[in-house]
């Protein structure tokens, strides 16, 4: 790594901090520069300096939320998932609508107010069946927000229907769906996406369900998962889609990174670790500098461990993520990590911060 002396190409590290303390924006180059030679203690003040300007005051925001699936029969064939089955396969599955919102109704008890649920792209599922469970889950459990479908699941939705991008999102905006995950993105580069699941078309697929979700008025996450086959200057490419995107629309709540994790996907021998905790480290505080135009970045006690997403924290997170009481992709890779409402709320202040539990939106609903 190299100090704040250090110049690559145009982008000095001197220049950049400048930049950053003055709240302007950095370019594409000066991006690939703090990933490639800042040092990350650096990177984490830099990304600090930028969370204080998004009025943060020492509160650290959870929801208290559950990721079931409906199903892992799925089409795509990403080279990175170990979840998916195809349908004669003897562990394949599809529940009904009414086990689904069973699943609902259990998390509900426990106090969930998100259900992210997202499943395979199931060629067999009607639009009726992703529109029965939007208007069953708010007739039953009205005070659950219905946080359903990546953009992999919306274009399924195309296929099997014949409709438009914009009837699909109309249709399940009028079932009672307001906001969706942004599963799917992974790396936001064509080359890296032909590599990791061609099936799911380019970046500009992904880029143009949540460009159009939004213009109907729906809010949405972005995410990405590193730690494959992508460069530094990829990760940079996808933060710059999403902001341009961000500028565009105003309509993402927040930017969600996790690491790939390679046990039982076809990438395993190639991949055989997930990256590292600083590698965490660098692509949270980097996004928080980058993606200025986000109100929040969400930390991973979940995908990185819990020790890892305190850390995240102080790299310019503003929240830590949902309870996530059920999960079943990363399960299928074999990494597992549970945690209790108590123990989110402790781990927070473990980390130096006052816990409030939100919505789906980033509403503030009670204090710690």
């Amino acid at each position: 790594m190299g100090s704040l002396d250090t110049i690559v190409g145009q982008a000095s590290l001197p220049v950049i901090k400048e930049k950053v303390d003055r709240g302007e924006r950095i370019t594409f180059e000066e991006g690939c520069t703090l990933m490639k030679e800042a040092e990350l203690l650096e990177v984490g003040a830099l990304a600090n300096r930028v969370k204080k300007r998004f009025n943060f005051n020492g509160e650290i925001t959870f929801v208290i939320d559950t990721n079931p699936n409906y199903t892992n029969i799925c089409n795509v064939d990403c080279v990175f998932c170990a979840f998916y089955r195809h349908p004669e396969d003897e562990d394949a599955y599809t529940l009904t609508v009414e086990q689904v919102l069973e699943k609902v109704g259990k998390a509900a008890e426990k106090g969930v107010t998100t259900v992210l649920l997202q499943g395979g792209v199931n060629p067999a599922l009607p639009l009726d069946y992703y529109l029965d469970l939007v208007r069953g889950m708010r007739e039953r459990f009205p005070q659950v927000q219905p946080h359903f479908f990546s953009a992999p699941e919306i274009q399924g939705m195309m296929e099997v229907s014949g409709l438009t991008l914009r009837e699909v999102l109309m249709r399940l905006k009028k079932a009672g769906q307001r906001t969706i995950p942004g599963g799917g993105a992974e790396i936001l580069a064509d080359r890296v996406r032909v590599k990791m699941g061609k099936k799911k078309g380019l970046s500009e697929a992904w880029l143009e369900v949540h460009r159009e979700a939004h213009r109907v008025g729906f809010k949405s996450t972005a995410t990405m998962m590193y730690g494959h086959v992508e460069t530094d200057e990829e990760i940079i490419e996808h933060l710059e889609k999403i902001r341009s995107l961000q500028d565009e629309t105003g309509g993402f709540t927040a930017f969600i990174p996790w690491s790939f994790k390679p046990g039982n996907t076809p990438l395993e021998k190639k991949i055989p670790q997930h990256a590292s905790a600083n590698r965490y480290l660098r692509i949270m505080g980097v996004s928080r500098i980058y993606l200025d135009n986000y109100p929040h970045i969400q930390a991973s006690w979940f995908s990185e461990g819990k020790k890892t997403g305190q850390i995240a924290l102080h790299f310019g997170a503003d929240d830590f993520g949902g309870t996530i009481f059920e999960e079943e992709v990363h399960r299928a890779t074999g990494h597992v990590n549970t945690t209790t409402v108590d123990e989110v709320i402790a781990l927070i202040r473990e980390s130096g911060f006052q816990p409030v539990q939100r919505t789906t939106l980033y509403e503030k609903i009670r204090y710690y």
